[in-house]
């Protein structure tokens, strides 16, 4: 690892010639971390990484054309790549993706001075920690046969569609799929602070995120410390060993601590 530069081109020019450059803001960092010579972020091409110190903190910056927009999913990936290998080996407090500054003195004057203090002391608290994410999801007809053995109505109704046409049955289609779908959410529902429950011996904090998708049965960030990892993984292995036969458990991670700090 190298040490990182604080120079940058100034606004309004590029080494082509061709647009406006501005500093895209990645995450903040103790001011005595090394960047990498071959870090890259966002932008087509992707801009080499630096950081820009101020007193204890230092701003994870690239620069930017600003007439291309950000917003190519290679943009996204290359946003949190960059800011999850950085949480690998420091504390980052990750800004939301698209963060952009006019100029080093900007990222300066209008994030790390005003914000200096503030921004140190989260550094302190979140050192040592990364966050994981559990995504369970159900299997289709696992939950399907779980939903038909509790319901007596959804029982009824499916044989009474049974070999019968569509438009005939519309109706008591229609109630079919409200029953699955309040089912699945007092599923998930329970099956959540199932998750929160197993891993609450191994974590420090705990974030229950909104479902995306209709048979999502959790969705849950933790922060780790990194002397609980392998407890974690243990925890998981149980998990997964327990549920094996009616909900996929995937994990995310680690990676920056995005669901624990006030994202600027």
């Amino acid at each position: 690892m190298s040490s990182s530069t604080e120079t940058s081109r100034p606004v309004g020019a590029t080494a082509q010639g061709e647009g406006e450059i501005a500093c895209y803001v990645y995450g903040i960092v103790p001011e005595d971390v090394n960047i990498s010579p071959y870090a890259v972020g966002v932008g087509d091409p992707p801009g080499q990484v630096r950081l820009i110190r101020h007193g204890e903190i230092g701003a994870l910056v690239s620069d930017v054309v600003v007439d291309r927009p950000l917003g190519r999913a290679e943009d996204l990936v290359g946003h949190e790549a960059l800011l999850d290998g950085a949480a690998a080996e420091v504390p980052v407090l990750p800004l939301r993706f698209g963060a952009v500054l006019t100029s080093p003195e900007a990222v300066v004057g209008e994030l790390l001075e005003p914000h200096h203090d503030e921004f140190a002391a989260a550094l302190k608290e979140i050192e040592g920690h990364v966050q994981y994410v559990i995504r369970a999801t159900y299997g289709e007809r696992s939950v399907l046969h779980e939903i038909l053995a509790d319901n007596a109505e959804a029982r009824r109704l499916r044989d009474q569609i049974r070999g019968r046409p569509e438009d005939a049955t519309r109706g008591e289609r229609i109630r079919i799929g409200e029953l699955i779908t309040q089912a699945i959410a007092a599923k998930r529902e329970a099956d959540t602070q199932t998750v929160v429950d197993c891993f609450a011996t191994c974590t420090v904090a705990a974030v229950i995120r909104d479902a995306t998708h209709e048979r999502d049965a959790a969705n849950v960030a933790f922060m780790v410390r990194s002397d609980q990892k392998s407890d974690f993984e243990m925890v998981l292995g149980e998990l997964r060993r327990e549920w094996a036969d009616r909900i996929d458990v995937r994990v995310l991670g680690p990676m920056a601590v995005y669901d624990f700090v006030a994202s600027a």
